[in-house]
């Protein structure tokens, strides 16, 4: 799969600009990319756990506004607190000392007021709930954000590697959120889909939702 492609699958469901992705993935002019591909050969190969760091810098990124290059230093820092790990971001540690390290970085290189840092910490704290861990702490599965709101947004959808390719899924099952969507704007309604599968009318929903957002 070249990068173009999945470049824009991994932006298609984050709600993240295509353009910033590839920045963030494999660099820019002189700038290197901020997180570490799977394979750096040709082509450059994304990993599902890419996807969930550019969830995590996406949010960073999207409620706060925080200038690259010092996000790129805050990372740069937790690789180095973090035991040197290669994915600082999607570490279980995140959870706890991470968040904080990683602001306090932050702290130090830019301005931010007590009411910021808890702010931040608050939301990132949020993004990292809707990952989940395996054993040795590293992504098992993902629940993308599929409404503007970040705060109690709800999970049921997922994104697990080992389901529909990899593609978004109706929690607890394997039914691929792009073939539900697929139905919907082919005419079939909510409450048909809901029967059909044998599922809620909310998950059916989600589940357009998703697809409907990713499109936009």
């Amino acid at each position: 799969m070249t990068i173009q492609k999945q470049v824009f699958l991994q932006s298609r469901y984050l709600n993240i600009p295509v353009s910033t992705v590839r920045w963030w993935s494999v660099g820019r002019d002189q700038y290197d990319g901020v997180i570490e591909p799977a394979s750096t050969g040709r082509p450059v190969l994304l990993s599902f756990y890419n996807l969930v760091e550019l969830h995590v810098l996406g949010v960073i990124r999207r409620d706060h506004n925080i200038k690259m290059p010092n996000v790129r230093s805050a990372i740069d820092y937790l690789r180095q607190r973090l035991k040197a790990c290669s994915h600082p971001l999607i570490r279980h540690e995140m959870q706890t000392d991470g968040v904080h390290l990683f602001i306090e970085r932050l702290g130090e290189l830019i301005n931010i007021s007590l009411e910021g840092q808890r702010a931040m910490q608050e939301v990132m704290q949020e993004a990292l709930k809707r990952i989940v861990w395996d054993e040795s702490g590293l992504p098992r599965k993902l629940f993308p954000y599929t409404r503007s709101t970040i705060t109690n947004a709800p999970s049921l959808v997922v994104i697990d590697p080992h389901l529909s390719g990899g593609r978004p899924v109706i929690l607890g099952t394997g039914l691929a959120t792009e073939i539900i969507a697929e139905r919907y704007k082919a005419g079939e309604s909510v409450e048909e889909l809901a029967k059909d599968y044998g599922r809620d009318e909310d998950e059916i929903e989600e589940a357009i939702r998703c697809e409907l957002q990713a499109a936009a």
